[in-house]
């Protein structure tokens, strides 16, 4: 593609990260017990409704802890529509190229069932799943530095040209980085054409081991390594473990009391990435992501301990990193 070659190298990057993906809230019930009975009113002790999708989560909290971001998507013509592209508006991310599904289309919603460490995570796709590769032009981006994406498996539309995306970006200058998160259907169809386009890839444990069909997390780490510069394996309270060139790897977590996990590892792609951008050591990256991480189990939801500015900031300056602050 020379003339995207040529226009990439005239662009003027004005956005730290660009994502593609998609949008939906979290409603989520507390409460209830595990094994929930037919045709009875349970009835939950606590309930939250916060910003939700991998890719929303993400790019809110990039926003929040300093970076310039843009988000396209699609949503419904429905107020909780409105309500998704509000708070990434109020972020600082720039929504003007999400746009509305066509007519009769749901915004997607996830409702979560926390259960102590397990959940229920019940989920529409509705709109997310209308947004293709055809819909991300080039100048969307060209204006930016990196292109991630998240939720493959759940964006129905845009995982059959996701290759073809990860390719005009890395043509056009930008790195790139990956959350596929899970495949509902465990069938990891196509991720060994996407892995070699990326240069981030950022699993779950459980994730890293099914996507590679290994039967641990250092067998997979090293499947996957054999194919991304640089790959960060999140493990909870755990820490991460990395993989780039022949280092491996772990980094501890940050020790708190989580009030809820919903979205820890999304805000810890949020934190690896800032750092990642900011050209920090794989090392700092990942102690960056481990502290976005814990940070947002302090709150409900994936956002809501980075929609505290006292909250966040305080926390990265007590923890040594407050150069991820941002004031507002």
């Amino acid at each position: 593609m020379p003339r995207v070659k040529e226009a990439a190298q005239r662009a003027r990057r004005s956005v730290d990260v660009v994502v593609a993906g998609e949008l939906n809230l979290d409603l989520v019930l507390y409460g209830l017990p595990p094994k929930m009975e037919l045709e009875r009113e349970l009835l939950a002790s606590n309930f939250s409704m916060t910003l939700g999708s991998s890719s929303a989560i993400l790019v809110h909290n990039m926003a929040k802890l300093g970076c310039s971001a843009a988000f396209l998507g699609k949503v419904g013509d429905d107020a909780m529509g409105e309500i998704t592209v509000s708070r990434l508006r109020e972020a600082g991310v720039d929504t003007t190229r999400i746009s509305v599904a066509p007519e009769g289309t749901s915004t997607g919603v996830t409702v979560l069932l926390p259960h102590g460490r397990d959940r229920h995570i019940l989920t529409y796709i509705g709109a997310m799943a209308t947004l293709t590769e055809a819909d991300v032009d080039d100048a969307f981006l060209l204006q930016g530095r990196h292109l991630h994406l998240s939720s493959l498996f759940l964006q129905t539309g845009l995982r059959p040209g996701a290759a073809a995306l990860l390719r005009r970006a890395r043509e056009a200058g930008l790195t790139t980085s990956l959350d596929t998160n899970d495949d509902p259907e465990d069938r990891w169809e196509g991720i060994d054409q996407l892995l070699p386009l990326v240069d981030v890839l950022l699993p779950n444990d459980a994730e890293a081991c099914r996507m590679t069909s290994s039967a641990d997390v250092e067998q997979a780490m090293e499947r996957l390594a054999a194919q991304v510069p640089l790959v960060a394996v999140k493990c909870g309270a755990n820490g991460a473990r990395l993989a780039y060139g022949t280092v491996r790897a772990h980094v501890a977590g940050t020790p708190v009391v989580p009030v809820d996990t919903i979205g820890a590892g999304d805000s810890f792609n949020a934190g690896f990435l800032t750092a990642y951008l900011r050209g920090h050591d794989p090392e700092t990256c990942a102690a960056a992501g481990n502290l976005t991480a814990a940070l947002s189990t302090l709150r409900s939801g994936g956002t809501e301990a980075f929609r505290d500015d006292e909250l966040r900031n305080s926390f990265l300056r007590e923890h040594g990193f407050g150069w991820m602050e941002r004031a507002g």
